[in-house]
């Protein structure tokens, strides 16, 4: 499977548009558009229109797509050279901007290569527990991907007290998932649940923007998301992850600021404003 078909971005007659059905499949328990998969669809969105990979993409989240209605994604690329080009994809529901995507693609033969960031020490998937998935994210994006505690807390063991600042965790995708830059943005977006590592609660963390930087892909079934947070003031949290395949391999860093509230049923389900009448909160 790639990540085209796991998102459902569908084709049209013009290469620069495509349309995103919003399932429940891509939403999360709040019913709209989970961010890192909005952030995946430019991605692709911006791969196919320019065929050159992504170096870094990053999304800024406008307002809401709930689910069962269609995004509308149009890409410009106003600048391409021989090893970049320059791009955005911009996602409607109708007439409304929701997300915008920029981006720069390229590849180059320069030699040269180094990674300085490794991976930390943590058990393999197979030695690690699955996270417990709370029956309110059943039939969401939450539960289509395979999440196992490499360090930190289970949501359980969330007692009030104050924690690290440091967690990781072990995903998948269903059907081995092609490792691509839009695979890294569906995993990456878990930097706005750790937010409740530190503070020792449960956490509602809305992805205010998201930015992707793509190092190197390799294969890999298991990938190592190590997020650390770096601040939490205001109602704003702020983190980055760091993602690795399981030979060590860094593929890309995922980092973001969120919007962050206590958790109740009651917040986490109530469905946001339709577009157009009011922005992310």
């Amino acid at each position: 499977m790639d990540a085209r078909h796991f998102l459902g971005l569908e084709p049209t007659p013009d290469p620069f548009r495509w349309r995103l059905p919003v399932t429940s499949a891509v939403s999360t328990p709040g019913n709209f558009l989970y961010g890192g998969c909005a952030l995946a669809a430019g991605i692709v969105c911006l791969e196919e229109a320019s065929g050159r990979p992504t170096v870094w993409a990053t999304a800024q989240y406008l307002s809401y797509a709930p689910t069962g209605s269609e995004v509308e994604w149009e890409v410009v690329l106003p600048a391409s050279g021989k090893r970049t080009t320059q791009g955005r994809a911009i996602a409607r529901v109708g007439d409304v901007e929701i997300i915008t995507v920029n981006s720069a693609l390229g590849h180059s033969d320069f030699e040269l290569t180094g990674t300085w960031l490794e991976m930390p020490d943590v058990p393999p998937p197979a030695e690690c527990r699955r996270q417990e998935i709370p029956e309110l994210f059943a039939d969401t994006v939450l539960t289509r991907v395979e999440h196992r505690v490499a360090k930190g807390r289970m949501f359980s063991a969330l007692d009030g007290e104050p924690g690290p600042a440091n967690s990781a965790f072990w995903a998948r995708l269903p059907g081995q998932l092609e490792v691509s830059a839009a695979t890294l943005a569906v995993i990456g977006d878990y930097v706005s649940g750790a937010v409740s590592q530190p503070i020792g609660r449960r956490t509602l963390g809305r992805s205010l923007d998201n930015t992707l930087r793509v190092a190197q892909l390799v294969p890999t079934e298991w990938v190592l998301c190590d997020i650390h947070i770096h601040a939490l003031a205001h109602g704003f949290g702020h983190g980055e992850a760091y993602l690795f395949a399981e030979d060590g391999t860094l593929l890309g860093t995922a980092c973001q600021s969120i919007s962050v509230r206590l958790w109740t049923d009651d917040v986490a389900l109530r469905r946001p404003p339709m577009p157009g009448t009011g922005g992310r909160s």
